[in-house]
């Protein structure tokens, strides 16, 4: 995700420590969706982490202490976009091509979780109602989702099917993000990555690191309970 513009607007607008909340937020959103999601979905796991690097430094202005831009790296199960899924997987099993539709649609669903939990950490701080009615997939835009609905678009102009069974499919998805997002246990692991990349300092997250503070937000709640 690229916030470049909209730090450059902060700078001179809004409280940049909130702008550093709600971009960690996002990130650890994408995170918890690559690792408890594609886990669910019995999915390979894959490699990535979250790059650290301050707000100063990006906007070549003089850098100021607590001032950061943060983005995931990697965690995509499909590395390459296809010219279309069907050419793909021209040659699959049907077990192959089920295992890569299934990879395929995760990573659609990974890339909008990032963007709704920006948008559900607003709705609650503002006690705001959060809903699918509410924040459909344009109103993504306004929560840091611009680059992320993007790669979703790449990914739907693979898929080479009818506009209606597009949209099906796409609605089907964004359910499921919000489904994932308005589960209490993933919300604790968001809540929980989001204030560790805040307060560790660190450029690099690796992802053994990042895994282990999602499970252990989790393990946090049901040791409570």
């Amino acid at each position: 995700m690229n916030r470049s513009y909209l730090a450059k607007l902060a700078v001179q607008s809004t409280d940049m420590k909130e702008l550093s909340r709600k971009t960690a937020i996002h990130e650890a959103g994408h995170a918890a969706a690559i690792y408890f999601a594609n886990k669910q979905k019995a999915l390979p796991p894959v490699c990535f982490q979250i790059i650290v690097s301050n707000f100063g430094q990006h906007l070549q202005a003089p850098i100021q202490s607590g001032l950061w831009f943060a983005k995931i790296e990697g965690g995509r199960l499909i590395h390459t976009l296809p010219s279309s899924v069907a050419e793909a997987t021209r040659d699959f099993s049907s077990v192959q091509k089920n295992a890569y539709i299934k990879a395929f649609e995760a990573d659609i669903m990974n890339l909008l979780v990032g963007p709704l939990a920006e948008a559900n950490y607003i709705a609650l701080r503002d006690d705001e109602i959060f809903n699918s009615r509410l924040v459909n997939m344009n109103a993504l835009h306004h929560y840091g989702g611009s680059a992320d609905l993007k790669l979703v678009e790449e990914y739907l102009g693979c898929l080479s099917v009818e506009q209606e069974t597009c949209g099906q499919k796409m609605a089907e998805i964004f359910a499921a993000a919000f489904e994932f997002i308005n589960d209490r246990d993933n919300w604790r692991a968001i809540l929980g990555l989001a204030n560790y990349i805040l307060a560790n300092g660190q450029q690099v997250i690796a992802c053994e690191e990042i895994i282990s503070v999602l499970d252990a937000r989790r393990d946090v709640r049901r040791k409570a309970a």
